[in-house]
């Protein structure tokens, strides 16, 4: 791994923050980096405001969104709410649907099936709305390529609101009203809302219209949070508030659908992360081994022993999507092996019999081993369908637009995307996909990097001080979790590996001159067992976290790197 300290800021501001909020310099420190230089703007992050949360009319065509609704709702319309099947999708759904139901009886739900219809707005989906009498359809997390298939709707009389996040291509979808900050000719000021985020922002236009404050709609933050955690968007800005009063809802008072969830692990309090890694997996596995749909119902229902029912099926559905994930990650392994291509830059892997609901993970999951920009291909109907996921630092989704020669379909994000090409331009894509890789990547991207915070001894490690770092939270991109190196450390004699299979590593740290012992844990880390034995002094790269063990709490380092 690189170790890549980041740029120690002015030591000016360092010392007006701290004088400011009277912090030590480290804290003082963190701030800075973060972009937080004031009282003000410390004030903003430790403390986040329904404040912070902008006017949802500035964002291009929400006057005609929400104008188009009230007309729906006066002339009692029927309106189909339309998402994805991913957490953020069926997040969003669940948000939109169970808004408008409060204020309007004709509303239903649609998630596109997984491998019948693919990703985004279907024309099945048109189809279902026009032959059931829905006249206007409201798409979340998708919808903004839909150019052909929103002039399709229009032709049958349906009318289109699309709320995404996406970025646009050269052309927008002719709908009556397209919700996407990311839109060139859109000011929103903030950018980085995931789908969820931005039903967020139509319903609290809507509900704006009635009198009542984003304050109001505190109970559908569970959903946001959810959805921010999962889809990997900035907690920074309005995405920070958002999920800041989401966790909130998280712990004191979720919906049934999410409390059922979070009730099947022993756990009291909850972070994002324990969102991302407890609830998102839960909701995505439904639309991966089954169908989106039962997700949304978990997450509208309201009477808690159903929801129970409910979230015992999906786990089932998440145990089945970890078998067969593992499965095809091993058979994924084992045919980059035998291929012993010469050195690449990407990692392409296909078979036709793979579970398409699977293979994103399964990208992931390369990644973790070779470390290189990663597609997953199988087969779906007559095409060939692909995940795509790559490295920190490197714009997949950029990479594929340059292949786009080879391509039927494709869109996502920088680091995770989704693609369909026609199975004769295969191998030539793979071709393709590795020659703009191979120019444009800058070759340090293919080693993973550790960014550190900063560099302290083990005297700084305080109550005190990790009662503040606490309060950073939520983390995720834009604000990670702060991780520091101490130097010159070894071990008190206690090193060993752990778990099952003693794959983990768990020692016993001191530092010459200080009083202090802590223990550190680091999780797939038992192959370092060298470097610390024999009282060999050694750097460590961490986090700060609580382990409780029999009731008794008490500060840890949580591993990410050691070395000699």
């Amino acid at each position: 791994m690189r170790w890549t300290i980041e740029p120690k800021p002015k030591t000016k501001k360092i010392e007006a923050l701290q004088k400011a909020l009277q912090v030590d310099t480290i804290t003082a420190t963190l701030l800075v980096k973060r972009g937080i230089e004031t009282y003000e703007a410390a004030k903003r992050f430790f403390r986040p405001s329904y404040s912070d949360l902008h006017d949802p009319f500035l964002m291009k065509d929400m006057d005609k969104a929400t104008a188009r609704i009230e007309k729906a709702i006066s002339n009692n319309e029927n309106i189909l709410v339309y998402g994805d099947y991913d957490v953020d999708g069926t997040t969003s759904v669940a948000l939109m649907s169970s808004y408008l139901k409060t204020i309007h009886p004709n509303i239903a739900t649609y998630i596109p099936d997984r491998y019948d219809e693919g990703y985004g707005v279907s024309y099945k989906g048109i189809d279902f709305a026009n032959d059931n009498g829905f006249s206007l359809i409201i798409t979340l997390d998708c919808g903004i390529k839909a150019i052909e298939k929103v002039a399709y709707a229009k032709e049958q009389g349906v009318d289109f609101i699309i709320c995404d996040h996406h970025r646009p291509g050269n052309e927008i979808p002719e709908a009556v009203a397209v919700l996407d900050p990311k839109r060139e000719d859109c000011d929103y000021p903030y950018k980085e809302l995931c789908g969820c985020g931005v039903g967020f922002k139509l319903i609290q236009a809507l509900a704006s219209k009635e009198g009542k404050t984003a304050e109001d709609l505190t109970s559908y933050l569970d959903l946001v949070a959810t959805a921010i955690g999962a889809d990997i968007v900035p907690i920074d800005g309005e995405n920070r508030a958002l999920a800041y009063f989401g966790l909130q809802v998280v712990n004191t008072n979720p919906r049934p659908g999410i409390k059922a969830i979070l009730d099947q692990v022993k756990k009291t309090e909850f972070t994002i992360t324990d969102v991302v890694f407890i609830v998102a997996p839960r909701i995505n596995a439904a639309g991966r081994m089954k169908h989106g749909n039962y997700a949304v119902t978990l997450l509208t229902e309201t009477d808690n022993n159903l929801a129970v029912k409910y979230a015992a099926e999906i786990n089932n559905y998440n145990l089945d999507r970890r078998e067969t994930d593992k499965r095809i990650t091993e058979e994924a392994l084992k045919q980059i092996e035998e291929q012993k291509e010469q050195e690449r830059f990407t990692t392409v892997v296909y078979h036709e019999t793979w579970h398409k609901g699977v293979i994103g993970i399964v990208a992931s999951r390369l990644i973790e081993t070779y470390y290189r920009p990663t597609l997953v291909f199988t087969m779906s109907g007559d095409k060939l369908a692909a995940s795509a996921r790559s490295v920190k630092g490197f714009d997949v989704y950029n990479a594929l637009e340059a292949c786009s020669d080879h391509i039927e379909q494709f869109g996502g994000h920088k680091y995770a995307a989704g693609l369909t090409l026609k199975k004769e331009n295969y191998e030539a894509f793979k071709q393709a996909f590795e020659d703009v890789v191979s120019k444009t990547i800058d070759s340090d991207l293919l080693t993973p990097e550790i960014k550190i915070d900063d560099k302290i001894d083990l005297k700084d490690i305080t109550p005190k001080f990790y009662r503040i770092l606490k309060q950073f939270a939520p983390f995720g991109p834009s604000n990670m979790t702060p991780i520091f190196v101490t130097e010159n450390l070894t071990d008190t004699g206690y090193g060993k590996c752990v778990g099952a299979d003693k794959t983990h590593l768990r020692l016993t740290v001191t530092q010459p001159e200080s009083s202090s012992n802590f223990v550190g844990i680091g999780f797939g880390m038992g192959d370092k067992i060298d470097v610390i034995s024999n009282g060999k002094p050694f750097n460590a790269a961490y986090s700060i976290d609580e382990n409780e063990w029999q009731g008794n709490v008490s500060l840890q380092l949580k591993l990410r790197d050691i070395k000699v």
